[in-house]
């Protein structure tokens, strides 16, 4: 007689023999035993029908899943990931979506959970608020990355669009030089054409901490294209926010798809933001990607713009080669990088004001005989404004 192992829970055979031989009632039986009186009784079923091998558990999946994603779909989610390790499932989604495959968010989520490609370190929380500014060109945000990973002293240069996230530049320059960053900003100025406003940090080469209210060179030229300046916060690197999201997705795609040798980086980073601008959903646009919310500026680049003109009866005078102004039988320092540059002077009682175009660079005292700096692109109310306004 050929005997066959059969795999079933001893609790069961145990339940079923005892309620068998009414050893005692239903009800008790399967108070002891710990299950309900239908798991009792279902259990009892199957053993008249079928014997101890009809208490084998048996699986609850379905015979057949009408509803569940077709494997070629399933496929086609895994290939994507994989093509792009560092998009969520909306991304994902859309992209399914451009394919001609209507698949929910929810379910590339389960999918993608399912194969092990969801990876908890990766998960983030929404933001809570967002701010932009209402349309292109209003405002640029301009920022360097960490160098960590990138085997430079500096990451990548990062110039992106406040209104529509569109990415206008994104160059490994290798340095923080003036020269190197203004090379960057002529051509992205030729090819997109003049912001109103650019938002920067504290840092080189557009703020200099020896420089009298942190004037540089390189600011002058920018407020020489007519671009109004605005400073972040020290230490506030939420103020740039849309810029720091940006180098968070370039940092992951970084570790997830790996750098190729040096010399092909910038290759790298040009099919990145390629594929950022036009073909990467932006959940802050409503899954549109950055391209379709942007268009160039209609102000052209002029590379030799024309002398600031300030208001007829202003009283206008020009500072030294060293950015000092000869006033009231003295000379006061206003700012070296300003150097044969034409001021206006606004009086106030025994306060006077200095503009350089329409920015307040310094307020003089007279009667203190002593002066306030005032950062280039920070007076008060520019930045209240900024803090208020969609940012």
């Amino acid at each position: 007689m050929a005997w066959r192992s059969v795999d079933v829970q001893d609790q069961r055979i145990r339940f079923v023999v005892a309620a068998s031989r009414q050893q005692a009632s239903l009800g008790a039986l399967c108070l002891e035993f710990g299950i309900t009186r239908p798991t009792g009784r279902l259990w009892l079923k199957r053993y008249r029908d079928g014997g101890v091998a009809a208490l084998e558990e048996h699986s609850r999946r379905p015979v057949s899943s009408p509803r569940r994603t077709d494997e070629v779909i399933e496929q086609r989610i895994v290939a994507l990931r994989r093509a792009c390790p560092d998009w969520g499932a909306r991304k994902l989604s859309v992209l399914l979506r451009n394919e001609g495959l209507t698949v929910p968010p929810a379910t590339v989520h389960r999918i993608l959970n399912r194969r092990g490609l969801v990876r908890v370190q990766d998960r983030h929380r929404p933001a809570l608020g967002r701010f932009e500014r209402e349309l292109p060109n209003q405002l640029w945000q301009m920022d360097f990355k960490s160098p960590k990973g990138w085997n430079q002293p500096v990451g990548p240069l990062s110039i992106l669009d406040d209104h529509s996230r569109y990415a206008i530049t994104l160059f490994q320059t290798g340095t923080t030089r003036a020269d190197a960053v203004r090379e960057q900003l002529v051509e992205a100025f030729t090819a997109c054409g003049m912001p109103e406003a650019m938002l920067m940090d504290h840092g080189i080469p557009w703020w200099n901490a020896s420089s009298a209210g942190g004037w540089t060179q390189f600011t002058v030229w920018l407020m020489n294209q007519g671009v109004r300046l605005y400073l972040s916060g020290i230490r506030h690197p939420q103020t740039q926010g849309k810029v720091e999201r940006f180098h968070g997705a370039l940092e992951k795609a970084r570790r997830l798809r790996g750098l190729p040798e040096p010399p092909l980086q910038q290759r790298w980073l040009d099919d990145f933001r390629q594929e950022y601008n036009h073909l990467r959903p932006h959940e802050a646009l409503g899954m549109k990607t950055p391209a379709t919310c942007w268009h160039p500026s209609s102000q052209a680049y002029d590379p030799d713009p024309a002398p600031w003109q300030y208001p007829e009866g202003s009283e206008v005078q020009q500072l030294d080669r060293n950015g000092r102004l000869w006033l009231e039988n003295r000379h006061w320092q206003v700012a070296g990088p300003l150097a044969d540059q034409h001021v206006q002077l606004t009086r106030l009682d025994q306060r006077i004001l200095i503009h350089y175009r329409n920015t307040v660079v310094r307020e003089l005292d007279l009667l203190e005989q002593g002066s306030t700096e005032v950062e280039p692109c920070s007076n008060r109310l520019s930045m209240e404004r900024m803090s208020g306004d969609k940012r």
